[in-house]
């Protein structure tokens, strides 16, 4: 077995914090799998003193997550932080210019400086990987990227946001109106305290941006991807899809035409039942 494979993770919440315990607890079986050991040496996040139930008093701790990417015991960045651009962004940047590769789940830096960061991640020679930024429990990026290398995509469909998909689920199954199930949905921790990136659509319109740049290989554009949310969907709408025979989702819809023009959308749809 080689050397350990050392890890720094920036972004203590509930992802990052969930990353570390799984590291953690299959640590014997990743080590047999990958040929070393993974360790996490180093972490970051803004309240040291909060119990995430956690032990890293043998941890390095970094009060500025940037310090992540000049920190030599670190051999890989992990970034679940968040958010298009800030500390996250830096992180990423100073990460790659210093020759550590970068594991990220921030669909939204993605979505606006992916193409730059996977191209300074190639000059340095290392590795730019996110999974984990879009649908990673299928997980859809890896199947893009390699699995259907040897194919022609002509389209990606999907619901791309579960916040949306349980909104429209519970208003069609017990008849209410959207402000009450949203309500529901934050109060039940399913939506944020502000929502809006979520059911206006642009939590989808980042996911859709980059699985299309996969499927398409194409730079990634967000900027061309129309988005609308479900924001005006009510249960009367509902009601009348159902009559129809339909259900209303919110759907990402990438397609590719045959003279190479891109199509991106976001969308409620109306879904045969």
């Amino acid at each position: 077995m080689t050397d350990r494979l050392r890890i720094g993770v920036a972004g203590l919440g509930t992802v990052g914090a969930g990353v570390i315990r799984l590291l953690a607890e299959n640590a014997d079986l990743l080590a047999w799998r990958c040929g070393r050991r993974i360790e996490v040496v180093a972490v970051s996040a803004r309240d040291r003193r909060r119990d995430r139930g956690l032990d890293l008093a043998a941890t390095r701790w970094h009060d500025d997550a940037r310090a992540l990417a000049a920190d030599d015991a670190v051999d890989v960045v992990v970034e679940l932080i968040g958010g298009e651009g800030g500390v996250a962004l830096d992180l990423c940047r100073a990460a790659i210019k210093g020759g550590k590769s970068v594991v990220t789940a921030n669909k939204a830096l993605l979505a606006h400086h992916g193409t730059a960061l996977a191209g300074a991640a190639e000059a340095a020679g290392v590795a730019l990987a996110y999974e984990a930024a879009v649908a990673g429990g299928i997980p859809i990026v890896k199947a893009l990227r390699e699995g259907l290398a040897g194919n022609c995509v002509q389209g990606v469909y999907g619901i791309l946001n579960g916040t949306c998909n349980y909104i429209l689920t519970v208003m069609r199954d017990q008849g209410r109106d959207f402000a009450d199930v949203l309500a529901d949905a934050q109060r039940l921790g399913y939506a944020e305290a502000d929502p809006a990136f979520d059911i206006d659509g642009v939590d989808s319109a980042h996911k859709l941006a980059i699985l299309a740049s996969l499927a398409f290989g194409t730079r990634i554009d967000f900027a061309a991807v129309h988005v609308e949310g479900i924001r005006r969907i009510d249960a009367l709408d509902i009601r009348y899809a159902r009559e129809l025979g339909f259900h209303i989702k919110l759907l990402g819809i990438a397609t590719a035409s045959d003279d190479g023009d891109i199509s991106q959308r976001v969308h409620p749809c109306m879904v045969s039942v």
